[in-house]
């Protein structure tokens, strides 16, 4: 049996799995008759081939561990390991990193199960996905726990009986597996919620990001109070492209607060590290954000993100969808303000102000287009003209005349000259594709 996982290009956690029993070729690539399907830009419509091979007939020496042959249909090309291959036999626990940069896939290879029967099923072009952990075997006795032996040593579960291999710590309820990332404002965990799903469902949706406040910052009534805003707005909202909320609790006087784990990369990095985007791209990504804005701005209670920007945009791996990230800026339309709050070249001038409005946040769209397409910090672009301060876009080609017009637009120093409503201005670029 083989099993294929897609791994967050940082974290190197699960995204996804596809396991194939008895399969002589395996295809991978963007094209929809491919057994694996990723929708990467870097991956090829037909990208690479695993065919199974008979290792009892292959040489000893360079075979023993490897029973797969890796054939590279792609320009893009293919890394084994680290390694450019174009084509070789491939052993158990390679990566395969699909382009540079692109889909990282680790191979495992599994004695078979089941049906002793030689026949050869047929292909099945949508494998079912198998859980990433396994539940408890029924021939093991309960009271002797398991001591997870024969593990892979990237695996976050134990392979015999779907646990977590290492647990760091305990917090309240949740299993931390690993530490995500530290900044100023707290530490972010991938932890595990044992009681939230049970084994005979897939466990990796127990996994959760647990974001906790550091001590220090809990000292000031400003950052205590975005972080207790972030909760309180998360919890109110439901929209796939945001982050959904689990939780939030104080425990031995710090905060914490519970939310979906998200696999991706937030614009702005992915930009920096891979380079710009075709106008096609840009476009989806920033249609996709004006639904997630229409969304909240006509929430029962609606609101203003105020903090629109490439850095708070991520791409989720699996379905190249965007999510909104960092909610502990949001304020309700109509509350007075008077703090100022937003990132320098994407803040609109009411906002700068401490007077944001819906419109403000359309007016982030603008600036955001021209990073992912330009790559250049847009502040650097915002010169006086004629007309005022504006974005000048001479010089960049790549961001045609119809699209220039709609930065243009929804970039208008006054709220009442860009457009009004998400609907309206993702309309506006659709028409530009």
């Amino acid at each position: 049996m083989v099993i294929l996982t897609l791994l967050h290009p940082q974290h190197r956690t699960p995204l996804k799995q596809w396991c194939f029993q008895r399969e002589p070729l395996i295809r991978i690539g963007r094209a929809p008759d491919n057994h694996i399907i990723l929708d990467d830009l870097l991956v090829s419509r037909h990208h690479l081939d695993l065919r199974a091979v008979d290792v009892s007939a292959a040489n000893a020496s360079s075979a023993r561990n490897a029973s797969w042959h890796l054939v590279n249909h792609s320009t893009n090309g293919t890394y084994v390991n680290g390694a450019v291959m174009s084509q070789g036999l491939i052993s158990e626990n390679a990566l395969l990193q699909l382009a540079q940069g692109g889909p990282l896939l680790k191979l495992q290879i599994l004695a078979a199960t089941g049906s002793t029967s030689t026949q050869q099923p047929p292909i099945a072009k949508t494998p079912q996905l198998p859980t990433l952990p396994k539940a408890p075997s029924s021939r093991q006795p309960q009271s002797q726990p398991c001591a997870h032996n024969g593990n892979p040593p990237a695996n976050l579960f134990c392979i015999h009986c779907g646990l977590p291999v290492k647990v760091e710590k305990t917090i309240r309820q949740y299993q931390v597996l690993r530490v995500l990332g530290k900044g100023g404002m707290g530490t972010t965990y991938l932890v595990w919620h044992p009681t939230a799903s049970p084994f005979s469902e897939q466990p990796q949706n127990a996994l959760r990001v647990l974001k906790e406040m550091n001590a220090d910052m809990a000292k000031i009534p400003k950052a205590q109070e975005l972080f207790e805003r972030e909760a309180s707005t998360l919890k109110t909202l439901n929209h796939p492209g945001i982050p959904k909320f689990y939780d939030f609790f104080v425990e031995a006087g710090k905060k914490y607060l519970v939310m979906a784990l998200l696999h991706g990369q937030d614009l702005e990095k992915r930009i920096r590290q891979h380079g710009t985007v075709p106008a096609q791209q840009a476009i989806a990504w920033m249609m996709q954000t004006c639904d997630i804005l229409d969304y909240l701005h006509n929430h029962r209670t609606p609101i203003i993100h105020r903090d629109i920007k490439p850095g708070n945009l991520l791409v989720q791996a699996v379905s190249n969808q965007i999510t909104v990230l960092d909610f502990g800026a949001v304020k309700a339309v109509g509350i007075p303000s008077g703090t100022r709050i937003g990132a320098e070249g994407y803040a609109a001038p009411e906002q700068a102000q401490g007077r944001p409005v819906t419109q403000s946040d359309l007016y982030a769209i603008g600036p955001s287009l021209i990073f992912i397409m330009t790559g250049e910090n847009p502040s650097r672009l915002y010169k006086k003209s004629s007309r005022g301060y504006r974005f000048m876009l001479d010089g960049y080609p790549e961001i045609a005349p119809p699209l220039r017009q709609v930065i243009d637009r929804v970039t208008e120093p006054r709220a009442s000259d860009r457009y009004q409503t998400a609907k309206e201005l993702s309309q506006a670029l659709s028409n530009c594709l």
